[in-house]
């Protein structure tokens, strides 16, 4: 059997806490910032914790820690 391997993009775009929950970049902050309020811009800074479903199926489906 082959190794499994993690998925690369994703290893980029998010980390682990050290309590096991996962974080990311906030959504929405590529393009288009000149119409979007002022209070989105501010809140989207840096990185936001994802919801307890979410983590679990990003470590679950692609983040293989041993």
């Amino acid at each position: 059997m082959p190794k499994l391997k993690n998925h690369s993009g994703t290893k980029k775009r998010f980390k682990l806490t050290a309590s096991g929950l996962v974080r990311a970049q906030a959504a929405g902050k590529r393009h288009g910032m000149r119409k979007r309020p002022q209070k989105m811009k501010r809140n989207a800074r840096g990185m936001m914790t994802l919801s307890k479903q979410d983590g679990i199926i990003i470590t679950k489906n692609f983040i293989r820690v041993p």
